[in-house]
């Protein structure tokens, strides 16, 4: 068990959020309890994965999506009030790292990916740097588009859209989990012969039939499920707490 403002600090200093032009607060969004002994881990801070967290018996909750964004109205009412409800009514710490936990270059959204997909990434792109862009750790190339979307059907245990006009072979693969969809441009500016993304939006199905870079969408949720967790396991090993990590499904 430790003191909360020591998880908190430990947490800022692994994710500097300090760094990053984000569209929230990252860090402490909702005091708890002083004293932390377990931390959940999950994708949002929705009201089931609270729910799971206070049955599992923890007095911290560590998520990639908090409950504060920009543009909000700031009014605590409807969802955000009986979420709210929920974390102070049960002592709950919430903690949020949103592209803090996109960019770390070992435990964020994005190295966790590549790890689990089998790439190695060489360099960076995009704005803030949060694109990733490499290949497979054999070298080898995956055969079609189509090959690489199995790839990634497979491990992560969902259907994946994918838009390519040639049947080329891909070997410079561009990632980026989550919405982001207006990095395609910058991944074709570096090279890449396919990008991986969560989710496709229209202009960008015409953007890779137009170009010849294939452009696949594999999720929101799906391919950020990794960050958070391996950032709390991190955290847990440090300061000797438990962890448990809480998948809530969600086909977005």
């Amino acid at each position: 068990m430790i003191d909360r403002s020591e998880l908190v600090a430990a947490a800022n200093a692994l994710l500097q959020p300090e760094r990053f032009r984000d569209y929230g607060p990252n860090g402490l969004q909702v005091e708890g309890r002083a004293q932390v002994k377990k931390i959940v881990s999950g994708v949002t801070a929705s009201r089931a994965l609270i729910e799971a967290a206070v049955v599992a018996g923890a007095d911290t909750l560590l998520v990639h999506h908090g409950l504060f964004w920009r543009g909000q109205s700031g009014c605590v009412t409807g969802w955000i009030k009986q979420r709210l409800a929920l974390l102070l009514a049960h002592d709950v710490n919430l903690l949020a790292y949103h592209l803090p936990l996109d960019a770390h270059p070992t435990l964020g959204n994005n190295a966790q990916l590549g790890l689990r997909l089998g790439w190695i990434g060489r360099s960076r792109f995009g704005e803030q740097d949060l694109g990733w862009l490499g290949e497979r750790s054999d070298g080898q190339a995956y055969g079609s588009a189509q090959a690489l979307a199995d790839h990634l059907g497979l491990v992560l245990n969902r259907p994946v859209a994918h838009i390519s006009k040639a049947q080329a072979a891909i070997k410079n693969i561009a990632w980026c989990s989550g919405g982001a969809q207006s990095y395609f441009e910058a991944a074709i500016a570096a090279g890449a012969d396919a990008f991986v993304t969560g989710e496709l939006s229209e202009p960008q199905a015409h953007l890779a039939r137009e170009c010849g870079v294939a452009y696949l969408a594999a999720g929101h949720h799906a391919t950020e499920r990794y960050g958070a967790p391996a950032v709390a396991a991190q955290l847990a090993h440090q300061f000797g707490l438990q962890h448990e990590f809480i998948d809530i499904d969600n086909p977005a």
